[in-house]
Protein backbone atom coordinates (compact mmCIF):
# COMPACT_ATOMS: atom_id res chain seq x y z
CA UNK A 1 0.00 0.00 0.00
CA UNK A 2 2.85 2.38 0.85
CA UNK A 3 4.47 1.68 -2.54
CA UNK A 4 1.22 2.46 -4.34
CA UNK A 5 0.84 5.75 -2.45
CA UNK A 6 4.46 6.61 -3.20
CA UNK A 7 3.96 5.96 -6.94
CA UNK A 8 0.77 8.06 -6.95
CA UNK A 9 2.56 10.87 -5.10
CA UNK A 10 5.48 10.84 -7.56
CA UNK A 11 3.19 10.83 -10.60
CA UNK A 12 1.10 13.66 -9.11
CA UNK A 13 4.23 15.69 -8.30
CA UNK A 14 5.60 15.27 -11.81
CA UNK A 15 2.25 16.12 -13.35
CA UNK A 16 1.74 19.20 -11.18
CA UNK A 17 5.38 20.23 -11.56
CA UNK A 18 5.15 20.32 -15.34
CA UNK A 19 1.58 21.56 -15.46
CA UNK A 20 -0.50 21.58 -18.60
CA UNK A 21 1.67 24.10 -20.43
CA UNK A 22 0.43 24.86 -23.95
CA UNK A 23 -2.03 21.99 -23.81
CA UNK A 24 0.67 19.29 -23.75
CA UNK A 25 0.68 16.38 -21.36
CA UNK A 26 4.04 16.42 -19.52
CA UNK A 27 4.93 12.87 -20.55
CA UNK A 28 4.42 13.36 -24.29
CA UNK A 29 6.31 16.55 -25.12
CA UNK A 30 9.23 15.85 -27.44
CA UNK A 31 10.90 17.21 -30.55
CA UNK A 32 8.55 15.05 -32.61
CA UNK A 33 5.57 16.57 -30.84
CA UNK A 34 6.98 20.07 -31.35
CA UNK A 35 7.49 19.40 -35.07
CA UNK A 36 3.93 18.10 -35.24
CA UNK A 37 2.66 21.28 -33.55
CA UNK A 38 4.61 23.45 -35.98
CA UNK A 39 3.30 21.42 -38.94
CA UNK A 40 -0.22 21.73 -37.55
CA UNK A 41 0.22 25.49 -37.14
CA UNK A 42 1.33 25.85 -40.76
CA UNK A 43 -1.52 23.69 -42.02
CA UNK A 44 -3.92 25.73 -39.91
CA UNK A 45 -2.65 28.95 -41.54
CA UNK A 46 -3.34 27.54 -45.01
CA UNK A 47 -6.74 26.23 -43.90
CA UNK A 48 -7.62 29.58 -42.29
CA UNK A 49 -6.62 31.48 -45.44
CA UNK A 50 -8.82 29.16 -47.50
CA UNK A 51 -11.79 29.42 -45.12
CA UNK A 52 -11.51 33.22 -44.97
CA UNK A 53 -10.87 33.51 -48.73
CA UNK A 54 -7.66 35.48 -48.11
CA UNK A 55 -4.84 35.93 -50.58
CA UNK A 56 -1.31 37.26 -50.55
CA UNK A 57 -0.35 35.45 -47.33
CA UNK A 58 3.11 33.91 -46.83
CA UNK A 59 2.55 30.32 -45.67
CA UNK A 60 4.42 27.08 -45.36
CA UNK A 61 3.46 23.47 -44.95
CA UNK A 62 3.77 20.13 -46.64
CA UNK A 63 1.67 17.74 -48.61
CA UNK A 64 1.68 14.72 -50.86
CA UNK A 65 1.78 15.11 -54.63
CA UNK A 66 -1.63 14.14 -55.94
CA UNK A 67 -1.08 14.94 -59.60
CA UNK A 68 1.61 16.36 -61.88
CA UNK A 69 0.33 18.91 -64.39
CA UNK A 70 1.84 20.19 -67.62
CA UNK A 71 4.17 23.14 -67.26
CA UNK A 72 2.66 26.57 -67.77
CA UNK A 73 4.83 28.02 -70.55
CA UNK A 74 2.87 31.25 -71.13
CA UNK A 75 5.13 34.11 -70.02
CA UNK A 76 7.30 33.00 -67.12
CA UNK A 77 7.49 29.22 -67.03
CA UNK A 78 6.07 27.34 -64.04
CA UNK A 79 6.25 23.72 -62.97
CA UNK A 80 2.77 22.84 -61.73
CA UNK A 81 1.47 20.08 -59.49
CA UNK A 82 -1.31 19.49 -57.00
CA UNK A 83 -0.60 18.68 -53.36
CA UNK A 84 -2.98 17.15 -50.87
CA UNK A 85 -2.48 18.50 -47.34
CA UNK A 86 -3.00 16.35 -44.23
CA UNK A 87 -6.36 18.14 -43.77
CA UNK A 88 -7.49 16.87 -47.18
CA UNK A 89 -7.32 20.33 -48.75
CA UNK A 90 -5.67 20.48 -52.16
CA UNK A 91 -3.28 23.17 -53.39
CA UNK A 92 -1.90 23.99 -56.79
CA UNK A 93 1.84 24.66 -56.60
CA UNK A 94 3.07 27.03 -59.33
CA UNK A 95 6.89 26.95 -59.11
CA UNK A 96 8.70 29.46 -61.34
CA UNK A 97 11.32 27.46 -63.24
CA UNK A 98 12.78 30.55 -64.88
CA UNK A 99 14.02 31.63 -61.42
CA UNK A 100 14.46 28.32 -59.58
CA UNK A 101 15.39 24.76 -60.54
CA UNK A 102 12.69 22.31 -61.57
CA UNK A 103 12.11 19.30 -59.32
CA UNK A 104 13.11 16.80 -61.99
CA UNK A 105 12.40 13.61 -60.02
CA UNK A 106 8.94 14.63 -58.73
CA UNK A 107 6.20 12.02 -58.96
CA UNK A 108 2.73 11.36 -57.55
CA UNK A 109 2.90 10.20 -53.94
CA UNK A 110 6.03 12.22 -53.08
CA UNK A 111 6.13 14.45 -50.01
CA UNK A 112 6.85 18.13 -50.73
CA UNK A 113 7.32 20.92 -48.19
CA UNK A 114 6.62 24.46 -49.35
CA UNK A 115 7.04 28.09 -48.38
CA UNK A 116 5.35 30.63 -50.60
CA UNK A 117 2.44 32.99 -51.08
CA UNK A 118 -1.10 31.62 -50.82
CA UNK A 119 -3.75 32.84 -53.28
CA UNK A 120 -7.33 31.77 -52.65
CA UNK A 121 -9.51 29.92 -55.14
CA UNK A 122 -12.51 27.64 -54.69
CA UNK A 123 -10.45 24.51 -55.44
CA UNK A 124 -8.18 24.98 -52.39
CA UNK A 125 -5.79 27.70 -53.49
CA UNK A 126 -2.50 28.29 -55.26
CA UNK A 127 0.99 28.61 -53.81
CA UNK A 128 3.45 30.73 -55.77
CA UNK A 129 6.64 32.69 -54.98
CA UNK A 130 8.33 29.37 -54.13
CA UNK A 131 11.66 30.86 -55.19
CA UNK A 132 14.07 33.69 -54.44
CA UNK A 133 13.34 37.24 -55.57
CA UNK A 134 16.20 38.54 -57.71
CA UNK A 135 15.14 42.13 -56.89
CA UNK A 136 15.12 41.32 -53.14
CA UNK A 137 11.75 43.03 -52.63
CA UNK A 138 9.85 39.91 -51.63
CA UNK A 139 10.39 37.21 -49.01
CA UNK A 140 12.08 34.21 -50.60
CA UNK A 141 10.07 31.01 -50.79
CA UNK A 142 11.16 27.43 -51.42
CA UNK A 143 10.16 23.86 -52.09
CA UNK A 144 11.79 20.87 -50.38
CA UNK A 145 11.75 17.41 -51.89
CA UNK A 146 13.85 14.36 -50.99
CA UNK A 147 16.23 16.38 -48.83
CA UNK A 148 16.90 19.06 -51.47
CA UNK A 149 15.74 22.69 -51.40
CA UNK A 150 14.59 24.41 -54.61
CA UNK A 151 14.53 28.21 -54.54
Amino acid sequence: MKKLLLVIAVVAAVYLGYGKTNGFHPFTRSETTQASVEHSTYSNAVQAAFNEQKSGIQVQGEGVVLKLLADDNDGKRHQRFILTLPSGQTLLIAHNIDLAPRIATLKAGDLVAFNGVYEWNAKGGVIHWTHHDPARRHQAGWLKHSGQTYQ
